[in-house]
């Protein structure tokens, strides 16, 4: 019996299949559930499809519940990652928040069975015992003369002592849904307006493989109603299930869920995301260092429109905008550029030394450093020990210019090598003849080894007076900063060159210079 539930309580849910990473689609899924139930002070719950037995893996859940609470969209009833609730069932204890458990269809088969048997005791399924060749004939018969590949129902009538007789001979069948005739189902899409589907398309549809293995749309009915679920917020493939849910939910006397379908995300060229195409799976843009505010931020603006130019939101600031109303019926562009300028902005706005501790396991990961103590690392090619301020500084010449946090690795390569590998011809500025480029090389030196408080500030003094004796910095400049970095693009010299220290800038320097007199 399911307990009715509080008067208008708002309880929307997230049902992934855990065969695979979580995808983008499936966060915006989530993101939107939540909004509206924390829009609305109501309840977001978490709900484990894995009746796949072959393909349903714990990696997946378990990954899936952490990409989740690494967003901070932290459930109210669910599974859970560590311990909250035990409850007994039978030979195991699981961990669930909540009261309508267990939240993993696998757990919930003895549900699903009564259900199942309520609807054959009173006439409204029943075994099919057609086989694999007899459908997959029918089917083709019927797209050939145009008409909806749907079952035709040979079993539906069959006495009840001879598909008892079957059973008893253990004849392959399935369990199909007696779909009403000439019924016009329709309902109210919360953002696409009225839908209406006649019984005609969907034919007596299975709805298990047997009393102990149910299927989709089957088991999304019943968890719906005895989660006391009252909006079902997915994605728009999903719109083509709803007509069999709602026949199942009038059969079964349960009452129906207000139903949203989300737009589908698509590439530029405004096609379906797919795996081939580009990253899809979330734990892909965490690797590569996207933010988790960030990401919100990003997926919430796929589909939905705050109704003004604002583009930069919070959680909780979402949370107070959000409404299904704002959602559009189009398909959402996946924007990368969007992405990594939203990204960029965050990394902009973050601490200092929080940013470097972000970036530390990526320059860990390239084998530049190694940690020695909680503030102390040593630079794995020289042996050279640093401290996490010196690290500190390394960071704060590209916060600026970081879109994601594994770009940090690129950028700051030369820092953590003896000296920096770079063609002779990259020192030249311009049309710089050899000797030029030498005795700019030199006359940076001369000013460096001359400097005896080494600040970017008075480093930059001294060599923008150097450079005036030839009127273009650039002669000056380019080659001084390839020598230090070995790369055609990096932060300025000068802020190099105290991050560096004066004995690493003057042999780098004298590195460049030999370069130059040996050709």
């Amino acid at each position: 019996m399911i307990a009715k539930k509080e008067e208008n309580r708002i309880r929307t849910r997230f049902a992934p299949s855990p065969t695979g990473p979580l995808h983008i689609g499936g966060v915006r899924t989530a993101l939107f559930n939540y909004l509206f139930a924390r829009k609305n002070k109501g309840d977001f719950v978490l709900r484990i499809e894995d009746t796949d037995k072959e393909r349903s893996k714990e990696e997946w859940e378990s990954q899936l519940m952490k990409s989740l609470e690494w967003f901070g969209l932290n459930w109210d009833e669910g599974p859970m990652i560590s311990e909250q609730q035990k409850i007994d069932f039978g030979n195991h204890v699981v961990n669930y928040l909540g009261s309508h458990a267990p939240y993993r269809q696998s757990e919930r088969t003895g549900i699903y069975k009564k259900y199942l048997q309520q609807l054959i005791d009173a006439g409204q399924a029943y075994f099919c015992f057609c086989t694999k060749e007899e459908l997959d004939a029918q089917k083709q018969y019927l797209m050939s003369i145009g008409e909806p590949p749907v079952y035709q129902g040979e079993c539906r009538d069959l006495p009840k002592e001879k598909a008892e007789e079957y059973l008893k001979e253990g004849k392959n069948c399935v369990i199909r849904f007696k779909t009403p005739d000439n019924l016009k189902i329709s309902f109210i899409d919360l953002i696409r307006g009225k839908i209406e589907f006649d019984s005609s398309v969907l034919g007596d549809f299975v709805i298990a493989k047997d009393l102990e293995n149910p299927l989709y749309n089957f088991t999304c009915v019943v968890d719906d109603a005895e989660m006391e679920i009252s909006h079902v917020i997915r994605g728009e493939e999903h719109v083509s299930n709803t007509p069999k849910q709602i026949v199942l939910i009038r059969a079964l006397g349960f009452e129906e869920p207000a139903y949203a379908h989300l737009p589908l995300i698509l590439n530029t060229q405004r096609k379906k995301m797919s795996k081939r195409e580009g990253k899809t799976s979330v734990t892909e843009y965490i690797e590569e260092g996207y933010l988790p505010e960030a990401l919100i931020n990003f997926i919430a603006l796929l589909g939905w429109n705050p109704g003004t130019e604002r583009e930069i939101f919070s959680l909780d600031e979402l949370i107070a905008e959000f409404s299904l109303e704002k959602i559009q019926k189009a398909g959402a562009v996946f924007n990368l550029e969007k992405l990594n300028w939203l990204n960029g902005t965050y990394l902009r706005k973050k601490g200092l030394k929080n940013l470097t501790l972000d970036c530390l396991p990526y320059l860990e990961k390239a084998g530049f450093i190694e940690s020695v103590s909680l503030n102390l690392f040593r630079i794995k090619e020289t042996k050279e020990e640093v401290s996490l301020d010196w690290l500190e500084k390394v960071v704060s010449l590209y916060q600026e210019r970081l879109k994601k946090l594994s770009e940090i690795v690129e950028l700051v390569d030369y820092f953590f090598k003896k000296e920096p590998d770079y063609p002779k011809e990259l020192l030249r500025w311009k049309q710089m003849s050899g000797k030029e480029i030498l005795d700019s090389l030199e006359a940076s030196l001369r000013v460096i080894s001359g400097l005896k408080d080494f600040k970017a500030d008075n480093l930059q003094e001294a060599l923008f007076k150097e450079a005036e004796k030839t009127g273009d910095r650039g002669n000056l400049l380019w080659p001084l900063r390839v020598s230090l970095t070995g790369k055609k693009s990096s932060a300025g010299p000068m802020e190099i060159a105290e991050v560096l220290g004066k004995e690493k800038t003057t042999e780098r320097i004298k590195k460049a210079i030999r370069i130059m007199e040996n050709e």
